[in-house]
């Protein structure tokens, strides 16, 4: 099983004082920072965040217990709320390492409804924040160096609880009684944009109305560049279904807000949801383990867009938490992480922080695994292909299935090739319509043209050459037949989608032809087109030539040095009275092979001796220094002698 882990927490997490009676935890989803706020803070605020070189620390009076703490977009300005009435700005200045705030700070009280509850806030900006009341929204610009704020929008209406995205800045708002019904606001650059509300389908309706959304249940995340609304639906004890599904709900910048997925449990819980590399991982608590689903996957024997899991169930992989303090033993052997634990918080997109343990963890997903895990190979290709650091698994996975043999496997190596060629080539008609679009100039009213981002998922023809195709031409006990039928797979994929193919694909299937003697079918492939005519097999001589694909042949042998291969495939075609000597005697000379150059020589001589009745060169040849190199070699007398009658 311990192979099986394709779940696993970073290395490097970010570790801050544990939770305990003197020191609280709080974590800000937007600038993915931990505060330890100890005695209310005047003892102490140490602040850890992802890209924090060092950590941030001040001081501030206890006035309290703190609710809610959150810098501003850059740490220019703190926000500290003790009561549900009123939140303190403080102004900071984070060149120093311990800062006394008390004396920067000011108070703000809701300038649109003073009997309101202040429910959280959120900033969007340096200096723009959100107050969500459980009266409504409220949108302001703060002056720290005035000590004011000002209005910017605001919005009345009855909110449950809220939900904030900080990477598309949406505040999803619970209205109603019944608290089912979802008022998203967008924020962009000083304006509060009011999207279409939306309601979210409970399993059974209760009567009397009361509250039966609940905050835990609903989460917001970036799939695939767009935004969904994930609720986490529980199983209805009198519904035909018993098992619990997650809802996803595409949430647009405009237009209505639709159910577009519905991913399948199969089990009954407590849950929690993390988005990793675009997957909605599903942990499980009672079964510590995890689930991850794929919704660009569909599956062809479920309903539109309902969604089975990719892979079984498994456990994220175990982690041990080093021992530290003066009294620890270097020896001592590092302690279990308890996974799965009720002390676990989840956060989005891929965030896990245990505050009694006092670490904040990214979530990843290991890739090697998934494969064995995934049999079929066509599913597995598609999957991997939408993951961030695919590319030398998608290779190995090559080269697997080419191991496996023929049985059967042709047929999937043309799907997996034509999966892996369809990426290349939308890759390569991107970075055409930019190349065009530079070269022609940017049109007016047109927006700027990004260059095309090159992932992991673009295999190549030379990622293919180097990583599989080279090794299995050379493996042993593997059918030539296979080969050849593989090689010429991957070059009809790439014809299929119109890429061109490369000179060194072709000097492949030529070499392997040559080493198993099959020169008809090397010639019937250059004859009829197959293999294409490629400039940079074909070296410019000025001897009188064969025709264009025999010579194709015998020029790239010659350059691989295999110029008995050569020999033997002029023989086949009948070209050999005709052949320069000079080019094949150059060619084995640069070999450094004694006995070659002797038996080409050989070969040479005994040709002349059939055409000509003497074994000798003619001057037009041009074959004097390699004559001279055989007598250094072999002595004049090793020179063939004329016939004699």
């Amino acid at each position: 099983m311990s192979d099986e882990h394709y779940l696993e927490l970073c290395d490097n997490p970010v570790q801050f004082e544990n939770a305990s009676s003197v020191n609280n935890v709080f974590f800000d989803e937007a600038n993915k920072q931990v505060f330890a706020v100890r005695s209310g803070g005047a003892t102490g605020v140490v602040v850890k965040g992802p890209d924090d070189k060092n950590s941030v620390a001040f001081r501030m009076d206890d006035k309290g217990e703190v609710k809610c703490i959150k810098f501003s977009i850059g740490n220019k300005i703190l926000a500290v709320q003790r009561t549900s009435k009123a939140v303190m700005f403080c102004q900071m200045n984070l060149q120093c390492v311990v800062l006394e705030v008390s004396c920067l700070c000011f108070v703000f009280r809701s300038l649109q409804t003073k009997n309101a509850s202040v429910l959280g806030f959120c900033w969007t900006n340096w200096n723009e924040i959100v107050f969500i009341t459980d009266q409504g929204i409220e949108f302001y610009q703060v002056f720290p160096d005035k000590r004011s704020v000002k209005l910017l929008k605001s919005q009345s209406i009855n909110v449950n609880w809220y939900q904030y995205c900080p990477e598309t800045a949406v505040i999803l708002l619970s209205t109603t009684v019944q608290g089912n019904v979802l008022q998203p606001f967008a924020f962009r650059s000083g304006t509060m944009s009011k999207m279409s509300k939306f309601e979210i389908e409970l399993p059974v309706v209760p009567k009397p109305a009361k509250l039966s959304l609940s905050e835990r249940d609903i989460a917001m995340a970036t799939i695939y560049g767009q935004l969904y609304v994930m609720y986490l639906k529980h199983h209805s004890r009198t519904a035909n279904s018993p098992s619990a599904e997650v809802v996803l709900y595409h949430l647009p910048r405009e237009g209505a807000c639709k159910k577009s997925h519905v991913l399948k449990l199969n089990t009954t819980g407590k849950f929690a949801l993390n988005i990793v590399d675009n997957l909605v991982v599903v942990h499980h608590q009672s079964s510590q383990t995890s689930l991850i689903f794929d919704i660009r996957l569909r599956e062809p024997d479920c309903a539109v867009n309902t969604h089975q899991p990719v892979l079984p169930a498994r456990s994220i992989h175990p982690y041990r938490i080093p021992l530290s303090g003066p009294t620890v033993v270097p020896s001592q052997p590092a302690v279990p992480c308890q996974l799965y634990s009720s002390s676990w918080s989840v956060f989005q997109p891929d965030i896990i922080i245990s505050a009694s343990e006092g670490y904040l963890w990214y979530l990843q997903v290991k890739l090697p695994p998934t494969v064995n895990l995934l049999q079929d190979k066509g599913k597995l290709m598609d999957f991997l292909l939408r993951r961030r650091d695919c590319k030398m698994v998608i290779l190995s996975v090559c080269s697997q299935i080419l191991e496996g043999g023929e049985k059967g496997s042709l047929p999937v190596v043309a799907t997996v090739f034509d999966k892996l060629n369809q990426v290349y080539k939308e890759y390569l008609e991107a970075e055409q319509t930019y190349t065009l679009a530079m070269e022609s100039g940017p049109s007016r009213g047109s927006a700027a043209q990004k260059r095309p981002v090159r992932t992991q998922a673009v295999i190549d023809q030379s990622d293919m050459y180097t990583h599989v195709l080279s090794a299995f031409t050379e493996r042993k006990g593997v059918s030539h037949k296979f080969i050849i039928a593989v090689l010429m797979e991957y070059i009809r994929s790439l014809n299929q989608f119109q890429i061109t193919v490369q000179h060194y694909l072709y000097e492949l299937v030529i070499k392997t032809l040559v080493q198993h003697n099959l020169f008809y079918m090397l010639h019937q492939f250059l004859q009829y087109h197959v293999l294409s005519d490629s400039k940079p097999l074909v070296r410019a001589t000025p001897q009188p030539r064969l025709s264009t694909a025999n010579d194709e042949i015998v020029e790239v042998l010659l350059s691989k040095q295999q110029v008995l291969g050569a020999l033997r495939f002029i023989r086949s075609v009948g070209g050999h009275d005709n052949v320069s000597a000079r080019k094949f005697l150059d060619a084995a000379q640069q070999t450094g092979d004694q006995m070659l150059f002797y038996t080409v020589f050989r070969f040479f001589q005994q040709r002349n001796q059939r055409l000509r009745g003497n074994p000798a060169f003619n001057p037009g040849e041009h074959c004097e220094e390699h004559v001279v190199h055989f007598k250094q070699l072999f002595g004049e007398q090793a020179l063939m002698k004329p016939a004699t009658v």
